[in-house]
């Protein structure tokens, strides 16, 4: 194991607990699930300023973890299957791209004049950022396997994530409309998404990856 994997998997594992760490504060406060009316939503935001402002300053550490990740998982692939290992990597560059405008639109929502716009632009956009997690999970899964560095059951777990967040993505129209069970389907998949990321960084730690031995996809 090289300290290059080794840094890797410890971005993988800093990113997966700083995303459930920020959900883990928001969500019992309150925070609107899609489909919240844009009332309710900006009653929230206008009462907890200082708590969305707080979750925000950690965020900009876990897109350079992210980044850190995706990078290293993309080198460690790269010799077994370099087009899953790019596919993974710009899905990862890509939801970070597209989480930034997220929060920068939390912060909006926070702020005076805030408007129910800007609300249902927030609940789109995190709906539609489903499509690029599935492409993180699909691609690095890939390869991952083709590199013998992902199990048969941590390949299930990515490509049912996967599913389930692109599913949430093609639905985005009647999720964001108003609340309901459709918005399931998205959140399952991201929690998905946070098991095989924190198992992703173990497996790196432990430096299990085989690339003499690649099995097939």
């Amino acid at each position: 194991m090289t300290d290059k994997t080794k840094l890797t998997g410890v971005a993988a594992l800093g990113f997966a607990a700083l995303i459930v760490l920020g959900n883990a504060v928001l969500v019992p406060a309150g925070l609107p699930t899609p489909g919240t009316g844009a009332a309710e939503a900006l009653a929230f935001f206008g009462s907890q300023r200082d708590l969305v402002a707080a979750v925000t300053v950690v965020l900009p550490l876990a897109w350079v973890a992210s980044t850190v990740f995706a990078a290293g998982a993309l080198a460690a692939l790269w010799s077994a299957d370099r087009v899953w290992a790019l596919v993974g990597f710009a899905g990862v560059v890509l939801q970070n791209a597209v989480f930034s405008v997220v929060i920068a639109l939390r912060l909006a929502l926070a702020g005076e004049g805030a408007t129910g716009g800007l609300w249902r632009l927030h609940d789109v956009l995190i709906a539609f950022n489903g499509t690029f997690l599935a492409l993180a999970l699909v691609g690095f899964t890939l390869g991952g396997r083709r590199a013998g560095l992902v199990r048969r059951w941590h390949a299930a777990v990515g490509l049912t994530g996967a599913a389930l967040l692109f599913a949430g993505a093609t639905l985005a129209p009647w999720v964001t409309a108003e609340q309901g069970p459709l918005s399931l389907v998205g959140l399952a998949g991201w929690l998905l998404w946070a098991v095989w990321l924190g198992v992703y960084g173990v497996t790196l730690l432990r430096g299990r990856i085989t690339a003499a031995s690649p099995v097939a996809a």
